[in-house]
């Protein structure tokens, strides 16, 4: 399964599929220009700026009147507001699979319920005979399985032991810590390496979204 990570981090989400995919549109259209042509379908997770821009949807609907936009009932309203046909957007349930042909290839989708401080969706995605599975912006993981998956793309927001330094760090100061809230809107590196333990086989790859780099991201 081949995959453009376009950006990802608190300044913008993008990720790119098999060139026709795109999860996530939290990005300017112009760092899209050169993968636009051959999108079909975008899976969208949720409402915040750095996932969902809603300048470059605008043009991705003008610009690319055949595109499918896939997502919870929850960003309706906003696709609308921005020009996307009601006829071009699917709206997905957790708990079920939804059948799309791309270039002669079944692709399903299947979103993943995560826990996030808004409504927010991960996607399981069954491109021909490989599978993905895709989860950012999540305080955890629990009771999701995903067994032998060819590649998944898994928030490490943080690290645990440098989260409660900082934390410290700031009690001691008598300075406000947002890193208090951090744990319940962000998946941990050692939360995330845990679940990839204990669902990666043989042959699966990963890639860490929404890593850490020097300052915890808070969207």
């Amino acid at each position: 399964m081949n995959y453009n990570i376009i950006s990802t981090g608190s300044k913008g989400n993008a990720v790119v599929i098999n060139d026709n995919v795109l999860i996530d549109c939290g990005v300017s259209y112009n760092k899209l220009k050169t993968v636009v042509g051959g999108l079909k379908l975008v899976l969208l997770t949720h409402i915040h700026q750095d996932h969902f821009q809603r300048s470059t949807v605008k043009l991705l609907a003008n610009n690319r009147p055949s595109l499918r936009f896939v997502c919870g009932s929850w960003l309706v309203k906003s696709l609308l507001s921005v020009g996307v046909k009601p006829t071009n957007i699917d709206i997905l349930d957790v708990g079920k699979v939804y059948r799309y042909k791309i270039a002669g290839v079944n692709i399903g989708v299947s979103p993943v319920k995560l826990y996030h401080d808004v409504q927010n969706y991960g996607y399981r995605v069954y491109y021909g005979s490989e599978k993905l599975f895709y989860a950012t912006d999540t305080s955890r993981l629990d009771g999701i399985t995903a067994k032998g998956y060819d590649l998944y793309m898994i928030e490490a927001n943080y690290e645990e032991n440098e989260l409660e330094e900082r934390i410290k760090e700031k009690a001691e100061k008598g300075e406000y810590a947002y890193e208090y809230t951090v744990p319940y809107r962000h998946l941990s590196k050692q939360q995330a390496d845990d679940w990839l333990y204990r669902n990666m086989e043989g042959n699966s790859q990963y890639v860490y979204l929404h890593s850490h780099e020097g300052l915890l991201l808070e969207d």
